[in-house]
């Protein structure tokens, strides 16, 4: 396993007293203080994340658009400068090798994927060029994001800019105090967010800036504990999670990582004949536990005595004021309102994902 990478910010970090953590392949902050706090901070107003296990590569190359519209899931062909689309690398059985967020620029297409999948998925699309003119690059840029119905013009006021209106995956270039900075709009909480990448150099300059006007916005710094439990409540998989190497796309309900009608990518025979199908055998669910403790990743589930799944992740709902769980069910087991136990028998229910979404108020 590559070495994780340490966010450059990890020292200041530790001065302001957060606890740090390898997440995903990245030295990040756990917590800076209550990690519930933290999480209805980024509900109610802003929270500033160090998104520093997120690794960026670049791929270059005349041959770069139809190269990977053949390797990924989604529509890279129809992507303009300033756009960009969730997707997918899959193997020839369809699963999942690394999910990812491709961005379309001027004369490169640039990947976003967690750290611990950067070198996977370079090997991975290396493998397949042969007599492409295609290159694929590691690029030095780290991220910070800006997550909450205030986090737009708590970003404005940090990088004294008007944001511009951008689609989810909108990102354009400008400047910080000399420093050029890529802004993009992308959530990973279920609420309006906003990243902003950067060289190592820019990093203490926009996060000072923005812990500034923290007092104005209600932001708090925030760690990858408030992450989890604000991506669970949105119903966001995560790779190594609800995502690996034994996962359909279709499964984990990726259909805003796919495109049905761009052509042959790999693994694109399985996706069509699950979807002709009109089913698959197993559902990424949310599930409401009658428990004051969340169930373990792994606790299996049963319906009737029998084994019909398994819970991937799971928290104490800060918002819900429940526990809460991801699980992957037989289908027979998926619909809203099926009662299930697990395995230690604190019974549970299915509900429809996501447990929480954002009010037109909370834009």
């Amino acid at each position: 396993m590559p070495e994780a990478i340490r966010s450059p910010l990890a020292d200041y970090h530790v001065s302001q007293g957060a606890t740090l953590v390898e997440y995903h392949g990245g030295v990040v902050p756990a917590r800076f203080t209550d990690p519930r706090a933290e999480h209805r901070a980024v509900r109610a107003a802003a929270g500033l994340f160090d998104f520093s296990f997120r690794a960026k590569l670049a791929v270059t190359g005349a041959d770069r658009v139809r190269f990977l519209q053949g390797m990924v899931s989604n529509d890279v062909k129809s992507l303009i400068p300033g756009g960009g689309a969730y997707a997918t690398i899959l193997n020839v059985q369809g699963h999942i090798l690394a999910d990812l967020r491709i961005y379309c620029d001027q004369d490169r297409l640039i990947i976003d994927t967690d750290a611990d999948l950067r070198e996977k998925s370079m090997q991975t699309l290396r493998r397949y060029i042969i007599a492409d003119k295609v290159a694929l690059e590691p690029l030095a840029l780290y991220a910070l994001a800006f997550q909450g119905p205030r986090g737009r013009p708590l970003l404005e006021k940090t990088l004294h800019i008007d944001l511009p209106e951008l689609p989810e995956h909108g990102h354009f270039r400008t400047n910080f105090a000399g420093f050029p900075v890529r802004v993009v709009r992308v959530s990973s909480t279920g609420e309006d967010g906003y990243e902003v990448w950067m060289a190592d150099k820019a990093m203490m300059g926009v996060c000072g800036a923005a812990c500034g006007q923290a007092p104005t916005y209600d932001m708090l710094p925030c760690g990858t504990e408030a992450l989890e439990t604000l991506r669970i409540e949105a119903g966001i998989p995560r790779y190594g999670a609800e995502l690996g190497e034994d996962t359909l796309l279709l499964e984990a309900g990726l259909t805003d990582a796919v495109s049905f009608t761009k052509g042959c990518y790999i693994g694109q025979e399985i996706v069509e004949r699950s979807r002709s199908r009109g089913h698959v055998n197993w559902k990424l669910v949310g599930l409401i536990a009658r428990a004051p403790e969340p169930p373990s990743p792994g606790t299996k589930l049963i319906a009737e005595g029998k084994e019909v799944g398994e819970v991937t992740s799971a928290c104490a709902s800060p918002t819900l004021a429940k526990t809460i769980t991801l699980a992957y069910v037989r289908r027979e087991a998926a619909e809203p309102g099926t009662k299930l136990v697990l395995a230690s028998g604190v019974p549970v229910e299915v509900v429809t994902l996501p447990f929480y979404q954002k009010t037109e108020t909370g834009k």
